[in-house]
């Protein structure tokens, strides 16, 4: 039995195989196209039919006080504090005080060895009064009985001199007269001219003793009481070292030796601290630093003390740390029961400005856009959020001031704004407490129960 023979056709164009490879890839993107269009249509319906709803807390935007405040940490100082260092060195004859004792200004603390001092001082004290007895007995009698004496030779020397020159008269008029012999007048005018140089002599010497004897006199006497004054109060001065003083009032709180010790020049003998106030001292940003000045308030939490302590700024320093790059900021405050101690780690928040009747919105709220700016959410009466630029001003640890973008009457999203889209359809629910760093948003919260079940 012969078999047929079957005969397929095939089209000219599925014989070249380009054409139906090029023929089958418009046919399968024909399908992609029709699926696609399915697709979105079918989600497009879904979405007219069910708009995305998200739950968020809001808060209002309130008029209020708010404080920058800065927070840092630093280390107590006392308000004064002497290192007393002895300028001798000698034993330690005895203490008046101990560790803790209070002490005023002036106040003697401990006294030195000083027996060899003592006599100095009483060797040259009986020089200087010596030195005191000299000085009167040369302005007082000394120095008046020499110009008296000087005053009655030249005073002697010219009654001479007008004695032989009266001679000297009479011995000429006889000798023009024949009567008197040439030399005996020869000898007048000799004795004439030795009484003349014995009254210029006369006269000089009182002279320099009126001009210049006197003064030099006066200050020889003068320079040997001063030089006996100098040696008494050096030598005070010694024996003076041997009592150590307080400088300052305050609180002995360190005395490293014991009586009869040897106490080194220039070795801290004692420490006294005046604590009746403390200082806190910090190093904080240039930024920060630019905010405060001398009065401003702050506060100091100090580990074991419950209730902060209240003080004002008294140094903000007016150069940078060279090493940190910070500015050294200053708290003082009262420390009249002695609980602060020097020394100790404590947390300042230092208030450095104070606005009233701001426009103030929990910190949570603030978002940054794509762009780096700034915005809010508000919660508009549509039902929908609304992202609005905002200019910030002060930042503290809950809340932040807002400068330009909201009113008064605004609410905005605290919580949940991070992410939503503009314009999304939003649900406000009541928070379970209040909102994470902001004090509005509890308020708004216990607002908000209402509207949210008014959605439900």
């Amino acid at each position: 039995m012969r078999m047929k023979r079957t005969e397929t056709s095939i089209s000219p164009t599925c014989r070249r195989p380009h054409g139906a490879l090029r023929h089958c890839r418009l046919i399968l993107a024909g399908l992609a196209a029709a699926i696609g269009m399915l697709n979105t249509a079918g989600c497009s319906s879904d979405k007219g039919d069910k708009e995305p709803t998200v739950t968020v807390q809001v808060a209002a935007v309130e008029k209020t006080t708010i404080q920058h405040t800065i927070t840092t940490q630093a280390i107590l100082f006392p308000r004064q504090q002497a290192a007393i260092v002895p300028k001798i060195s000698a034993p330690v004859q005895k203490f008046l005080v101990k560790r803790g004792s209070p002490v005023h200004e002036g106040e003697l603390l401990a006294v030195l060895e000083n027996r060899d001092l003592s006599a100095a001082a009483q060797d040259t004290g009986g020089s200087y009064k010596q030195a005191e007895a000299a000085y009167e007995t040369t302005t007082a009698a000394s120095l008046p009985e020499e110009i008296q004496k000087a005053e009655a030779d030249a005073q002697q020397a010219k009654q001479a001199l007008d004695a032989q020159e009266k001679v000297f008269e009479s011995r000429q008029q006889l000798f023009d007269q024949g009567a008197l012999p040439r030399k005996e007048l020869d000898q007048s005018r000799v004795d004439i001219t030795t009484a003349r140089n014995q009254y210029a002599i006369a006269k000089k010497h009182l002279d320099s003793l009126m001009a210049i004897g006197k003064q030099q006199a006066l200050k020889s006497a003068a320079g040997q009481l001063e030089s006996a004054k100098g040696k008494y109060l050096g030598a005070q001065a010694q024996l003076s070292y041997s009592e150590i003083r307080s400088p300052i009032d305050g609180v002995v709180t360190d005395r490293p030796l014991y009586p009869g010790e040897m106490a080194a020049a220039g070795t801290p003998l004692l420490t006294v601290m005046d604590i009746s106030s403390v200082i806190a001292k910090a190093h904080i940003p240039q930024d920060d630093a630019a905010a405060l000045k001398v009065g401003d308030k702050g506060t100091m939490t100090v580990p074991g003390i419950d209730e902060p302590i209240e003080g004002k700024v008294s140094v903000v320093s007016p150069a940078l740390d060279p090493n940190s790059t910070t500015v050294e900021v200053w708290l003082e405050a009262k420390n009249s029961k002695h609980a602060l101690k020097p020394g100790t780690s404590v947390q300042l928040s230092l208030t450095a400005q104070t606005v009233k009747d701001a426009l103030v919105v929990p910190a949570s709220s603030v978002i940054t856009t794509p762009d780096g700016a700034t915005a809010v959410m508000l919660a508009g009466s549509d039902g929908r959020a609304h992202q609005k630029a905002v200019k910030l001003g002060i930042h503290n640890a809950d809340d932040v001031q807002i400068l330009e973008g909201v009113t008064a009457t605004d609410k905005v999203v605290a919580t949940g704004a991070y992410g939503l889209p503009d314009k999304t359809k939003i649900k406000i629910e009541a928070a379970e407490g209040p909102a994470e760093g902001s004090s509005q948003g509890s308020k708004e919260g216990s607002k908000a129960p209402s509207e949210g079940s008014s959605e439900k």
